[in-house]
């Protein structure tokens, strides 16, 4: 691999104005096809196979005039005065009249035929049913119906919108961008050149633009949830600027040590372009490995972010190079760019990461004790952690939804947000009409409820939609054992059909299911980092030194975001209104990435460490030199990842600020406290053992070189014909 990636990078290098002229025009094409093709996102989360999704698909197929979304108006009389005066009774039945009117709207229900008033005569809830499902929704229609009920507020009643058709994709405005200024300050720090940083940072873009563009243009036809872009975002960009990092790092270091500038970027590609390749593979892999979940949405995110990875591995090992060739000398910091100021290419330069080295080196029993036994407690609180769909009652404040969410929670309880949905479907509307009383009377009394509202039939008469109240709000988890208690009485009801499905219920049943997922995909992943590092270190021990530092890495993680985002400590820092449980998602799509991101540093810091062992230096030794070395630009690309993913964490959404600090915290403990700490002490412990690997094995493994060694035998043995052909 890495002789194909060194002609790749020379030919790149050699042609960098057709390489640039073909990166922009695809660039350009991807961005017309995006404006060309763009759909919408989706904000609902489909489950097959789960009872709340056969639900809602016998709702869509039965009953298609309840099946789209629902718009819940928010009516509030001010203190002192309630609904029956007769001024106010007038304004919520104007609103009502308006609210049936507005654009995608099938009806509204007025709230006084249906009883739908608070007990003291001050709220009212006004139904409002739209024909479309809520990611269908057009800003327009949405747009319209916020805006409804001036009139009504007029008269002095307060008016709040919720509801389902309040689902909207998140905004990615500019406050993340904080993340990426710092990703360039940090390059500008490690390469001393604004030209160094300004084209690493130029070409992660273009590579981040080309992906983004690719993911929107299939988004005509392929079902994209509204996070799935911003988690492809947010990885693009930190993959990118590190990718082009490592290899610009390693081009400078080759002019330095008087390599001419084409065969620098070439050498670079090849060596350092290989680890890129095959920690964007491992990525890659561990990205579409979401898809052995079975959960649509999941795979759609997984093989989202997966493609803005590959992109910008490939923008990596091609316009990276021609860039180089544009650049010249001038990656160089400005005192170094004469041949004559460059130190000796063999000279010694005692950096931080060598001394880091020794230290760690030195104490390595206590280091590996402290380290464990930190990252252990911190995973603790996450033995607590609960996964559940965000709702309104979790919005930001001052938000539309979460307005309207607790004002509905101060009129009439919480379990108002969460209604829960019984749909009873048969072949005869005498069987139907018996199922609805049979279902109404075994849930008498069951712990929790708060009421069963009577059926809303279907034209037909075949099918029955009861809402089902909870007294506690829909992240609750008496709310998950009252679905779980539903389902259990209503199983013994006799001829017909009756599912238990709305948005609490989905959620709970994705959380479960994500739940159980979990165990099987973490045990791939580790498996396949065990692999794959054997693959590159050819030894036994080392990956699974690898995959145990992982596990510490992600459980860490897990307790330091259930601290914050679930149980609220420190929850102002990151601008968190509301804490509650993690979204259901998170926790495996972190182990997806995070293994992909962990891997990189694993293969950057310890490669340097085998090949020194392997050309003679013994184990302590190596395990200095490849920290020394490595050091730097690990450091470097850490604190960016780290910057871009916090950058996130300042937008409004929680489920986006809570996967950019996830991320953020992620990366950090993985590269400062397991790889630069706790995997130096473990291999200086290790010995020459580190390197063990049966006889056997060894034969069985194929070489992947990620180094390059064979490269360098090639282009030393050029090297020595070429005087002898002279």
């Amino acid at each position: 691999m890495a002789t194909l990636l060194y002609r790749l990078g020379r030919a790149s290098f050699r042609r960098r104005k057709l390489v640039v002229v073909l990166w922009l025009v695809l660039l350009a094409a991807l961005g017309g096809a995006a404006l060309a093709f763009k759909g919408p996102t989706a904000s609902n989360f489909t489950m097959p196979g789960t009872e709340s999704q056969r639900a809602i698909d016998a709702l869509q197929r039965e009953f298609p005039e309840a099946s789209g979304a629902t718009g819940t108006i928010v009516v509030a009389a001010p203190q002192g005065a309630t609904l029956a005066d007769p001024r106010l009774t007038a304004a919520v039945q104007g609103l009502v009249k308006e609210a049936s009117q507005l654009p995608g709207a099938l009806g509204a229900v007025d709230p006084y035929a249906v009883k739908a008033l608070s007990q003291d005569g001050r709220h009212a809830l006004i139904q409002v049913q739209f024909a479309e499902r809520a990611d269908a929704v057009t800003k327009e229609q949405r747009a319209a119906y916020e805006a409804s009920g001036a009139t009504a507020e007029a008269a002095g009643l307060r008016v709040e919108h919720g509801g389902e058709v309040m689902n909207s994709e998140p905004e990615v405005g500019g406050t993340e961008g904080i993340g990426v200024l710092i990703a360039l300050v940090v390059l500008v720090v490690t390469f001393g050149s604004l030209v160094a940083a300004g084209m690493t940072m130029l070409n992660a873009l273009i590579g981040v633009g080309a992906g983004m563009a690719g993911l929107f243009a299939l988004s005509g036809v392929v079902d994209l949830t509204s996070t799935a872009p911003v988690l492809a975002l947010m990885l693009g960009l930190a993959v990118g600027i590190d990718y082009s990092l490592f290899i610009t790092s390693r081009h400078r270091q080759n002019l330095l040590d008087g390599l001419a500038p084409e065969e620098a970027a070439a050498r670079a590609v090849g060596t350092a372009g290989s680890a890129v390749v095959f920690a964007g593979v491992t990525v890659v892999i561990a990205l579409a490995g979401l898809a052995v979940v079975g959960i649509p949405f999941l795979t759609v995110m997984g093989l989202a972010a997966a493609g803005t990875v590959a992109v910008a591995v490939l923008v990596a090992i091609t316009l990276l190079p021609a860039f180089l060739g544009f650049a010249g000398a001038l990656v160089l910091p400005r005192r170094l760019r004469a041949s004559e100021n460059r130190p000796a290419p063999d000279a010694a330069v005692e950096t931080f990461g060598f001394r880091w080295a020794r230290i760690v080196t030195r104490l390595r029993v206590p280091v590996i004790l402290v380290g464990v036994l930190s990252l252990g407690a911190l995973a603790l609180p996450a033995t607590d952690m609960r996964v559940a769909l965000p709702d309104a009652t979790a919005a930001p404040d001052g938000t539309a939804a979460r307005d309207a969410a607790d004002l509905i929670t101060a009129g009439f309880g919480p379990g108002f947000n969460g209604r829960l949905a019984l749909v009873v479907s048969s072949d005869s509307p005498e069987r139907t009409g018996a199922a609805v009383q049979q279902v109404t009377q075994v849930l008498q009394g069951t712990p929790n409820l708060l009421a069963v509202t009577p059926p809303n039939l279907s034209r037909d008469k075949l099918t029955a939609l009861l809402a089902v109240i909870p007294t506690t709000g829909p992240l609750d988890a008496a709310t998950e054992d009252l679905v779980h208690e539903v389902r259990h009485r209503v199983a013994g009801v006799s001829g017909a059909d009756v599912a238990l499905t709305g948005q609490t219920a989905v959620g709970i049943d994705v959380s479960e299911k994500l739940s159980d997922a979990m165990p099987v995909y973490l045990l791939l992943v580790v498996g396949l980092s065990v692999l794959l590092l054997m693959l590159v270190f050819r030894s036994v021990l080392v990956p699974l030194k690898a995959a145990l530092g992982f596990l510490l890495t992600v459980g860490a993680t897990f307790g330091i975001t259930v601290l914050v985002f679930q149980q609220g400590h420190l929850s102002d820092l990151v601008g968190l209104d509301t804490p509650g449980p993690l979204i259901s998602f998170l926790p495996i799509l972190l182990i997806g990435i995070l293994f992909g991101l962990a891997m990189d540093y694993e293969v950057f810091l310890v490669s340097r460490m085998r090949e020194d062992f392997v050309h003679g230096a013994d184990a302590q030794a190596a395990t200095i030199s490849g920290m020394g070395h490595g050091a730097r630009v690990v450091t470097a690309a850490a604190l960016i990842m780290t910057s871009v993913f916090a950058g996130f964490i300042l937008l409004d959404d929680p489920v986006i600020k809570s996967m950019g600090f996830a991320l953020a915290v992620g990366v950090a403990i993985d590269a400062f406290v397991v790889r630069m700490t706790i995997v130096p002490a473990v291999i200086s412990l290790l010995g020459t053992s580190a390197w063990w690997l049966p006889r056997w094995l060894n034969r069985a493994l194929p070489n992947v070189d990620i180094e390059g060694e064979r490269l360098r035998d090639q282009l030393d043995e050029q090297r020595e014909r070429e005087p002898a052909a002279v």
